[in-house]
């Protein structure tokens, strides 16, 4: 799975960065914490701090689009996303270890 940016746009009121970026994949189109995961090493940034909001990919190709929001930090994201754009990328769920101290 290779990942291309192809546009960044700062975003510093909110502690972030907007990116739009292009997968090229062999397979089927990959999951969205897959695609998460490699973009956060593309740009040298820790998982929990990019939130992937869409995947677009055509009929037939080899080649999603998407739109992605990246914090400066995990709690910048909690305080800015929705619940359930937070869930859907698995950010801030608690572990069982935490949940138990609480």
């Amino acid at each position: 799975m290779d990942i291309d940016i192809v546009e960044e746009e700062d975003n510093p009121m909110l502690h972030r960065t907007d990116v739009r970026f292009e997968v090229v994949h062999d397979e089927a189109t990959p999951s969205r914490l897959s695609v998460r995961d490699s973009l956060a090493a593309t740009l040298n940034k820790d998982s929990d701090e990019v939130v992937i909001h869409e995947l677009d990919t055509k009929f037939g190709m080899r080649k999603t689009v998407g739109y992605a929001k990246v914090y400066d930090s995990p709690e910048y994201a909690r305080d800015v996303e929705q619940d359930h754009m937070l869930e859907r990328n698995k950010i801030g769920a608690e572990t069982d270890e935490e949940a138990e101290e609480a």
